[in-house]
């Protein structure tokens, strides 16, 4: 395994000693998985683990002062909604060796695709006067791990939010409404909302038995997952930008469309099916309606 050389001095690997994420649930707590099929944006995200550091070793063999200040910290990066942010910081003054406990927990809004978890050991503050090939710099890392966990499965996730219609512009007798904003450009995650509506009883079932749905759940949701994907392809389809050619970044609302489209369309150029829509909406209705396997179990 190769491993990454900077300038100055760090400690050796046995001064840090790290248990593995684990991943707390209702009914217990589990080694974190590689992946979560079943996630989605109402679940957050709650971890823990727990970092042990030889202080003095971890200071004495990088050629720090023995009262230097450390800083065990965590931070948190989801590719799907290319957001990040601190999880836990502590500041180390002590001496001798110490059990850092993390326990963390992420929005599930705030998340998607696959989450990684960056540990490290850094100098937390400056110093001005330090041995030769020592770290200096507040914030220069003497010891690091990762660890990620994938949260989407095959189909397109986004955030939802349940909702009274009643109080909103929507129609009330509405079941869901899919909300999109932004351009093609913007990130996919501050770009897609689906909205359901609270008072439609069948429809915030079928979403809260989606781990486990029953047969009307599955119907249900079908009906949802056959809607979206319309207005998602409808949307692409009516903005000029969207086209064969048009090379979208990675995590934006155009690169989701595209990806979306490829997986319903497969073999098709956007401007013939984009044609297709225009001349004959009925038969492409029909070809979507196909393409997404509405109400098929799978």
């Amino acid at each position: 395994m190769s491993r990454r050389v900077l300038p100055y001095r760090v400690p050796p690997e046995d001064a840090v000693g790290a248990e593995g994420w684990r991943l707390l649930v209702d009914d217990g707590e589990l080694p974190l998985p590689e992946a979560l099929p079943d996630w989605d944006y109402g679940m957050d995200l709650h971890l823990s683990r727990v970092v042990r550091v030889d202080l003095d070793l971890a200071r004495s063999r990088s050629g720090l002062p023995a009262d230097a200040a450390l800083m065990l910290s965590a931070v948190w990066t989801a590719t799907g909604s290319r957001l990040s942010g601190p999880a836990r910081q502590v500041r180390l003054m002590d001496s001798g060796v110490v059990s850092i406990p993390l326990d963390i927990r992420l929005r599930g809004a705030d998340l998607g695709g696959v989450v990684r978890l960056d540990t490290a050991l850094l100098l937390a503050d400056r110093l001005d006067t330090a041995r030769p090939a020592a770290p200096r710099r507040a914030g220069s890392v003497l010891w690091s791990d990762r660890a990620a966990v994938r949260l989407q499965g095959d189909a397109p996730q986004f955030p939802m939010a349940v909702i009274d219609f009643a109080r909103t512009s929507f129609p009330e007798g509405a079941a869901w409404h899919l909300q999109i904003t932004g351009s093609l450009e913007s990130a996919t995650m501050g770009s897609l909302l689906l909205l359901v509506n609270e008072r439609n009883a069948v429809t915030t079932t079928a979403f809260r038995n989606a781990a486990k749905p029953r047969p009307v759940d599955r119907v249900v949701l079908s009906a949802v997952y056959a809607d979206v994907a319309r207005v998602m392809i409808e949307h692409g389809l009516n903005d000029d930008d969207f086209a064969d050619v048009t090379d979208f970044p990675e995590g934006s609302l155009g690169a989701t469309l595209v990806s979306l489209f490829d997986r319903l369309f497969p073999g098709q150029s956007i401007t013939d099916v984009r044609l297709r829509r225009l001349q004959s909406p009925a038969l492409f209705a029909s070809d979507l309606q196909a393409a997404v396997r509405i109400f098929e179990v799978a």
